[in-house]
């Protein structure tokens, strides 16, 4: 294998990880300023999108430029292609993380509300498969991925019984129905994340052992419940 070709799967690897970092410090920030009613912390994460939306897009461009220069196969082609599709989902992540901010900037209206439901807690077990995902990746460890594929089932039940009381709230507080939902909305922004979460783990899977576990009949059945679900 070309030393070059070794240097710039490399820096895929440190472009993808950097990305990670700052992705996973946006989705950090964004659920303590909603926790706090930090409006500053919160309009920090909404401006720094665009910086994520940037390198994003370099490093799609990186992947594509290593691909079409070295035509890459077995492990390796399997590992740029992976980086493409985890770079797509950190950037999903990132617009969720921003989405949140903005929910924390509306909630400053009414700094008093509380959302009877440990939205902390469910951000924290939605930054665990992050991380773990993205060790996962750097460690090129199958077992560690597929554990994080393992954890999203108690995001959703978390995800479950924050619906369960908010119905509850809106039945009995209905003139906060705004700032209800606008909870509810968070608490589906961090399910999304951990379902990206769960993308990457799976993505790390795929690159170190050849296998597709989106088509497999775990996934099948967690797409099922969640179907009940909704």
């Amino acid at each position: 294998m070309p030393a070059h070709f070794i240097r710039e799967v490399a820096n895929l690897k440190q472009r993808i990880l950097s990305l990670g970092a700052i992705v996973e410090l946006q989705l950090h920030t964004a659920v303590k300023a909603l926790h706090e009613r930090d409006r500053d912390s919160a309009q920090t994460v909404v401006d720094r999108d665009e910086e994520v939306d940037r390198m994003e897009i370099a490093n799609e461009e990186e992947c594509l430029k290593v691909l079409a220069l070295h035509q890459p196969v077995a492990r390796d082609l399997r590992f740029i292609v992976s980086v493409l599709k985890i770079n797509n989902d950190l950037e999903r992540i990132g617009d969720l993380a921003a989405n949140i901010a903005r929910k924390a900037i509306a909630s400053t209206k009414r700094p008093n509300f509380t959302f009877p439901f440990d939205l902390y807690a469910m951000s924290r077990r939605a930054e665990a498969m992050l991380n773990e995902a993205l060790d996962s990746l750097v460690q090129g460890d199958g077992k560690r991925a597929r554990h994080v594929c393992s954890m999203d089932e108690q995001v959703n039940k978390m995800k479950r019984k924050a619906k369960r009381t908010a119905i509850q709230e809106l039945k009995e507080q209905p003139e906060l129905a705004d700032s209800i939902c606008r909870m509810l909305g968070a608490v589906r922004n961090l399910e999304r994340i951990a379902d990206l979460a769960t993308n990457i783990a799976e993505e790390v899977v795929y690159q170190v052992e050849g296998n597709i576990l989106r088509h497999s009949v775990d996934s099948e059945l967690k797409s099922d419940n969640k179907s009940k679900e909704s």
